[in-house]
């Protein structure tokens, strides 16, 4: 899984075959122990669990890129 952004201790990766999350656009994001499927559209996490705070700033690294992740 190829890792396309790293902010903050925060590293995004983007599965390009994942499809077990009833094909939701989303990311992986980990922090720490911490690791969280992010949905491109809304920003809500699907599974998992990260900080609020560290959840806030993949929210506006997605909010920023949306457009190119959603084309991806």
């Amino acid at each position: 899984m190829p890792i396309i952004s790293m902010f903050y201790g925060i590293i995004i990766r983007l599965y390009l075959l994942d499809n077990r999350h009833n094909h939701l656009p989303h990311i992986h994001a980990r922090y720490g122990e911490f690791e969280a499927t992010v949905g491109i559209l809304d920003g809500e996490i699907i599974i998992g669990e990260l900080p609020r705070k560290q959840l806030r700033l993949v929210q506006a690294w997605i909010e920023l890129r949306r457009d190119e992740l959603a084309a991806d």
